[in-house]
Parts: structure tokens; sequence; C-alpha cells
């Protein structure tokens, strides 16, 4: 396969493991001989005769699961010449006496080195290698409260943890520390890890103070310089890195810093500006991607860089294999017929020779072909089956399916009671004209099971997917394009069962003479028989690819992805590893920047997957930018949210004070259960560190935190006048629970979800080229005679479609190292007992709630948790298994 098989493979992996084996023990022959049987054992001075042993346990560098061969002999080279990694404790109760600072600070220990660093082998698989350090103890540092590592070699390691046993009149002390070394010559100060419990910044011992404020300096950087891989920099800078200025095509405005194109901030990276355009930041070449710069402890972990790297290549070859395929094919942009698109997932397509073939497999090292072998074991050239489309070939083209997945399915936060009918516009007038809808009564009284309308809105029985006016103001510049498509609207009906019907689609167009005429409208009805049906059914095509769009863009990229990354840039500025609250929300901050960089390098740049795929187009993230304005951090509050869409009213008598408009709504259901767990967990931990608001109003760091996301992270919004004072405890419950909710829960909702029912691109496209056929023309004629035809002419075409499946399927999967709700990295995450009891309570409820959502999807009675695909609602499944499973709340937006 690809002239490369996999014995190949094995060959060289046993020739890479025999070669290690040879440098290491050639390696330790030269210490021996050089420097003595004991060497490496003890190189302390003696100053007491206590000795006090420690683990350090730390994973070497390493490229995906092979040794990084050069690094390995380097290290132990610098061993061999007394270049060492060595570590001395800061006392947290003997100050330094020969300090010349005013402020007093812990005394610094005598060092000790790693001992027998280069008669440890290095695991062959990336894992743990352990060491032991021996201190002479020093009986005036007392108690350890941090320690400096130095590392004298050549390469970067990933340290782990640090336990000291039997340490005098204190026992054992942890420290975690999850966090990459770097060799001592990159950094000013040599690396600080604290021990592993959590202080307020006044609370703090006075010795360990100026070591704190010192390290968040570091972490704060100056601002300036392109910043290097080693750098443990976090800073913010606009969405400037997005376009091209030396390429016509790929000119793209700056978004974010303007009351035009306002954004939240992403990471800095310092990369220079384009020589054409001094406030565009230079690009990297997709081969770079991974070059992009992230603090290292923000990159992903070699496990998750081993399968984002398989399923993203593997990915890429099922892209490309029917577009090889395709050159053959008279009509390349099209699939002929729906079974052309099921040979996507029955593995009909063979791998083609060529020189397009050659070029990509040039790049593709053998480490990553082992990794595609690893995958999955599924042909190269076949998708997994979406399970929208398993149980029922057809079930995703009624008017019940399409309804329900407004309900349980990938976005499902979109949907609103209709609170006014006919429904109204909030665009400008002066600039658009009248934007309201033409859906009149008559349109709709026959489906209302004899209920007028007025009875309907006041029984809160009608519903509307409204995509109008965020859509309608780019709709003349799209439909300029290839791509043909309209704003819509869509009006829904609960029935006595709790389900929904859709009875009107309202399709919108700008006036071809002028914006200010206001809107062309074309209200289209169910249907089902004849051309009406046919009509009827492209309808709600138009509205699943307006749907798809306002989702990836809105709903996903920038309520999830965009919006949290400068809380994670401020929680590591402002608040100290030492801080309660970045104990709190650091495992919800896992991967988010690394995923967010690759997407502005992949994704969401000009003519990237994004604008590729999606019937925004160029416009795509300027779009978002226009929605932004209107972000509101409290309203993302689920609760919150659900009331302002009108899907619940405040009820005290109901379970968590709210009443659904639908009972039966899997989303808000499970949603607001995995909510009320998040608050009950944050308000138990919050409460055992702030114990009276005064506390909150008086802790630096705090405010610190608070005050740079406003001004700086989300600068663009920072007069708005419903930020969250934090000025209380209340605050910091809420706001805390909203970032994780964010971060965990509604992404999991709005993410995981895609692949399972847009991985079959009828059911969701992502953009549109046809408009409605009109009467008296010949698409007319042929929507009468061929619907199917007609059908795959208006929706995505082939490649399109392909790389819209092969980028949702990477989106969809749960990596091998993935960390779920309710679990942490580390047991061992924070030395405070009511918090880690408080963890496990909340861990135990979580799996309370999963037995819950199994059982309510056996209920026959909740029809909108199943549905006629048969597909059980299982988006906030707290846990998961590795790979496309439809399930799983991971800690983070770590995909």
């Amino acid at each position: 396969m690809f002239g490369i098989s996999k014995n190949e493979v094995e060959k060289e992996s046993e020739r890479h493991t025999q070669t290690c084996t040879c440098m290491d023990n050639m390696v330790q022959k030269v210490a021996k001989l050089l420097l003595g049987e004991d060497y490496g054992r003890k190189k302390t001075k003696t100053k007491t005769k206590t000795k006090v042993k420690g683990k350090v346990v730390l994973m070497k560098k390493n490229v995906l699961d092979f040794n990084d061969l050069g690094a390995s002999v380097l290290d132990r080279a610098h061993e061999l010449f007394g270049q060492h990694i060595s570590i001395q404790f800061i006392s947290v109760t003997h100050a330094d006496s020969g300090s010349t600072e005013k402020r007093l600070r812990g005394k610094v220990g005598e060092p000790a080195i790693l001992e027998d660093w280069i008669s440890t082998i290095t695991p062959l698989t990336v894992g743990e290698s352990t060491y032991e350090v021996t201190f002479d103890w020093d009986v005036e540092i007392g108690l350890p409260g941090a320690f400096l590592i130095q590392n004298l070699h050549h390469s970067e390691f990933y340290l782990m943890t640090l336990t000291l046993e039997n340490v005098p009149g204190h026992g054992q002390v942890h420290f975690v520390c999850n966090s990459w070394v770097y060799p001592s010559k990159y950094y000013t100060k040599d690396r600080i890890f604290f021990a592993n419990k959590a202080y307020l910044p006044g609370e703090t011992p006075v010795l360990l103070r100026p070591y704190r404020e010192e390290e968040l300096v570091i972490l704060r950087g100056n601002g300036t310089g392109m910043l290097e891989k080693w750098d443990r920099v976090y800073d913010y800078a606009l969405y400037n890195d997005l376009g091209d200025p030396d390429d016509e095509d790929k000119v793209r405005p700056v978004i974010g810093g303007s009351s035009e194109y306002p954004y939240p901030r992403r990471g800095r990276t310092g990369r220079p500006a384009t020589e054409s355009d001094p406030n565009t930041e230079s690009r990297l070449s997709l081969l770079e991607s991974n070059k992009v710069y992230v603090p290292r402890d923000e990159r992903f972990g070699h496990l998750k860089k081993s399968d984002f790297l398989a399923y993203g290549v593997e990915s890429v070859l099922k892209f490309l294999l029917p577009e090889f395929e395709g050159l053959a094919d008279d009509t390349l942009n099209e699939f002929d017929s729906f079974e052309d698109i099921m040979k996507l997932y029955n593995g009909g397509i063979k791998l083609p020779q060529g020189p397009s073939l050659d070029r990509t497999l040039e790049n593709i090292s053998l480490q990553m072909f082992r990794e595609l072998i690893r995958s999955d074991g599924e042909g190269l050239a076949k998708y997994s089956i979406p399970q929208v489309i398993e149980a029922d070939l057809s079930a995703w083209s009624t008017d019940e399916e399409f309804a329900r997945e407004m309900l349980a399915g990938v976005n499902p936060v979109s949907i609103q009671l209709l609170k006014e009918f006919p429904p109204t516009s909030k665009l400008d007038a002066k600039v658009h004209g009248n934007q309201n809808s033409s859906i009149r009564a008559h349109h709709i009284e026959e489906h209302l099971d004899g209920l007028e309308v007025d009875e309907a809105v006041k029984a809160n029985r009608l519903f509307i997917l409204d995509h109008h006016d965020s859509l309608m103001p780019y709709v003349k510049r799209i439909n300029a394009t290839s791509t043909k498509i309209y704003a819509t609207r869509t009006l829904l009906f609960l029935q006595k069962d709790g389900t929904l019907k859709p009875i009107a689609i309202e399709l919108s167009l700008p006036h071809e003479d002028d914006d200010k005429f206001g809107a062309i409208n074309r209200v289209c009805t169910p249907a089902k028989d004849g051309v009406e049906a046919s009509v009827w059914h492209l309808a709600k095509t138009y509205v699943a690819a307006n749907d798809s769009g306002v989702h990836q863009l809105i709903s996903h990229w920038l309520n999830t992805h965009a919006v949290i990354e400068p809380f994670v840039i401020a929680t590591n500025r402002q608040l100290s590893a030492l801080h309660p609250i970045n104990k709190l929300l650091h495992p919800h901050f896992r991967d988010t920047m690394n995923i967010n960089a690759a997407a502005r390098n992949v994704l969401i740049s000009s003519k990237g997957i994004l604008e590729r795929t999606f019937f925004t187009g160029k416009y795509s993230i300027e779009m978002s930018s226009k929605i932004y304005k209107n972000w509101v951090f409290p309203n993302q509050a689920l609760p919150v949210e659900l009331v302002l869409r009108g899907m619940a009213v405040e009820d005290s008598n109901s379970p968590h004070g709210l009443r659904l408009t639908i009972e039966d709504y899997p989303y808000a259901v499970d949603g607001l259960e995995i909510w009320s767990a998040i608050k009950i967990w944050v308000q138990e931990y919050c409460t055992f560190y702030y114990k009276t608001d005064n506390m909150v109003q008086s802790d630096t760091e705090l405010q610190s935190w608070w005050k740079e996301i406003r001004e700086e992270g989300h600068g663009d919004l920072k007069h708005e006048p419903w930020w969250p004072k934090m000025t209380s405890v209340q605050d910091v419950i809420d706001s805390c629970t909203i970032i994780i909710w964010i971060s965990s829960a509604l992404h999991a909702a709005v993410n995981f979800g895609q692949y399972p029912y847009a991985g079959y691109p009828p059911n969701r496209p992502t953009l549109t080229r046809r408009l409605m056929p009109e009467p008296n023309t010949l698409e007319y004629d042929e929507l009468k005679d061929d619907p199917k035809k007609v059908f795959l002419k208006t929706v995505s075409p082939q490649i399109q479609s392909l790389l819209s499946i092969t980028l949702i399927e990477i989106l969809s999967r749960h990596t091998s190292d993935e960390i779920y709700l309710g679990q942490r990295e580390c047991p061992e995450w924070t030395m405070d007992a009511e918090p880690l009891k408080a963890f496990e309570n909340f861990g135990n409820k979580l799996k309370e709630i999963e037995g819950r959502i199994v059982k309510m999807n056996k209920d026959e009675s909740l029809k909108n948790r199943y549905g006629p695909a048969k597909v059980p609602y299982t988006l906030l499944h707290p846990s998961s298994e590795e790979g496309l499973t439809g399930r799983g709340i991971p800690n983070s937006v770590s995909i």
C-alpha cells in the first residue's frame, strides 16, 4: 500500500529500537568508565544527616511514539559532562537571610540532581520515566512550598509530578506540575513549581509571594517580538492572520479592534507583518500549521497529537481518493445519484495512481503512515455510516425529523418561541427597507389543529427558526457568486404529542433594484404529492443550508471556541497556579488555544475549508463578527438563554426553577441537569475559599483577571453595562459556572453531533447552488420530472461535500486521551479535602444523570429523543469512549 508495507513499518520500528538500545548501552559504559560506578547518585553538599527521598515522574521528548534519538543521545552526553537536571526547594517557613531585597522571600535549598539519568532507558513508546532524587535535608528549609528546576540538558521534557516522602515534621509533600521544561538557556529565571495547595493572594505564605508574583510577570511577557516554542507567554492579538493582502482573492478585513468588526481576542504569536500591509500578520503555509506559536503547555499532548494527526491524514486521503476517481467522471462536481453518495460509506472507491497522489504522499512521513495503519482498521476510502441514515435511509427527509433536529440535533440552540405574528425584522428599514415577514394566517391555519393563529400564539404553540436578519445583509453578495441562498424563516407548530411540525417556510431575497425596496418573499407550505411536495422539500433544504452555516459559524465557532479563548489567556496571565480559581478552571481550557490556532490556519482562514464548503464563503468570519456585537456574557447561562428564546419560563415549582415550553426538549432537559450539577459543584468549591464578599473584592489577582477579560480579551464590548461587577461570591460562582458550561457541555452539544447528522450531506447541506425553480421554466419542468436530480444539483457539490465530511469527521471524534466532565488529569489536583470531596460528589451526580438519560431514551412517549431516524439524544451524556460515538462531554473546547 503506497509502496510501504505494514511489515516494513514494523521493521523500521525494530531497527529504531535496536539503535536506541545500542546508544544507551554505549553511553552508560562511557559514563561508568569516566565517572565510576556510583555516577549520578548524590551530588548535594551534606549539612545534616537527614536524607529525604523524592520521586520525579516525567516524559522525555518524543516524536509521536518514536524516540527522538538525537535528543536522547545528546541529553546523555550532557549528563556525562556534568550538565544535569537539578532541583532546589524553596522554604515556606524560613526566610532567605542573605537576600538583598527589602521584602522577605523563602530560603532556597541546595541543589540535588535527578539520579541515574544515563542508566534509565528512555521508553520505546511515549511513556513515563521515574527518577529518584535524594536531598541532604537542610533543617532551615522546613516545609517546602515550591521548587526551582534547572534543565542543563539539550532537550525539553514534560515534568508531571514530584513527590517527597517523610519530610521532617510534615510527611509527604506532593507537587503536581504537568508542564514542559526547556533547557535553562531559554529562560531568564529557573522554572518554578508550587506545592499542591491553593491560596488566595492575601493568604499566600509571605515567603512565597515574591515567587508567585514573578511567575505571573513571566507569563505575561513584554508584548513585543516573535514568540518561540519555548516561550511561556500568554498575550492577545486581533484576528489579523486570516487573509493574505498579497493575493487579491485572499484579502480579508482585520477582525476585532473596531466598532465595524468587533471580536474576541486570540493568542498573540508575534509573527511579523506582511510587507504590503502592516496591519496583517504573515501566515504560515498549510504544511507548517503545527508550528504556529501556542504556549507549549497549551499544545496537544502526545496521545492527542498522534490521534489528531492520524485521523487528519486519513480523512484528507478519504477526500482525495474520490477526487482522483472523479478525474475520469464527466460529472466530477456532482453526485449523479443518492447511490453515489452511499458509496462513501460502502468503501467502493479504489486508490488510483498519479502525480497528485505522489505529491500528497511526499508530505506524509513514515510516522504519519504508521498512525494511519493504526487508526481505525477501516479502508481509507470508507467513511463510517452516519447515525441519521443508519437505521432508515429516508427518515432524514421527513417533516418530523426536520423539526426534531431543531430540538435534539447538532444545532438545538436557535429555535425560539414565536411571540408575535406575523414575524418582524429588526434590520434598519432605512437601509434594508421592509424586511417583515409575508407569512399570513391563510398560509398556516389549516395546520393548527383547529386553532386561530392568535390562539396558537397565546397558547405558546408556535415556534420559529429565524435566520432572516442575520443573513439578509449578505444575500446579494453571496448570490453574486456560484452560491445561491435565501434568508429563511421557518414556522413550526407544537402538536399534542409534544412533537413539532413545520407549517411554513419563507424564502427571502433582497430587492434586485435596491435593498431599500425591502425583501422579495416567497412562502412555501407543506405538500405530500406532486411538484408542490418537491418545492416543499427544496424549501426545507434552503433552511437546512442556512442552519448549517449559522451552526458552524455562530453556535459552534463563535459561541464556544472564539469567546472562550480570552478567558484562557487572562487566567494564565492574571491568576497564579496557586489561585483556587485557576485550579478550578484550568481543566476547562485544555487544548483550546491549540485547536483555535489550527483553525485559524486551516479552517477559518481565507480559502480555508470553511470558506470553501459553507455558503458564507469569504464573508464567514466577517458575518460572525456582526453577530458577536450582540453577544452578552451573562446570557450564556443556560437558564437565562432558554428564557430569552421563550423556550422556558421561570417557575419555582419546576425542576431547576424553569418550566420548559416544550416539555420534551432533549437539549434543554439534559442541559439543565448538567448545568445544575456544574453550578452546585462550583458553588461548593468557591464558598470554600471565599467566605465573604469582601474576600472577593480584596482578591487582587481575581480583580485583575476580570478587568483584563473585559478590557482586553473582550475589549470591543468593554463598555457594555451587562458585565458582572465581580464584587460578590455570587458573581464568582455565576461567572465560573458560565465559563465551565461554555467550555464543556455547550461545546459538546453543538460539536459531537456533527458527523452523526451532517456526515450525510443531503441532511445538512452546507451550501445551495440554485434558487427555487419558478413555474413555467425549464427548471420547474425538470423538478416535476426528476426531483432527485434537481435536489442533487441544488445542494453542495461532490468536492465541497467531501471536504465538509472530512472536516466534521475529525471534529466529531474523541481522542484516546480525552478527559471528560467530572474527571481530572491528576486525582491529587489539590491538597484541600473539602473541594476534593465536592468534586467526587460532582462526578457521582454526573453518573446519575447518565443513567437518567439512558432511561429517557428508552421512553417511547418522549418522541423527540429518538425520532423517525432512530437517533437517540446522547450529546449531553457525560462520558464516552474514544472515536465517533455521538456522546461525551469533554472538559474543554479541545477539538
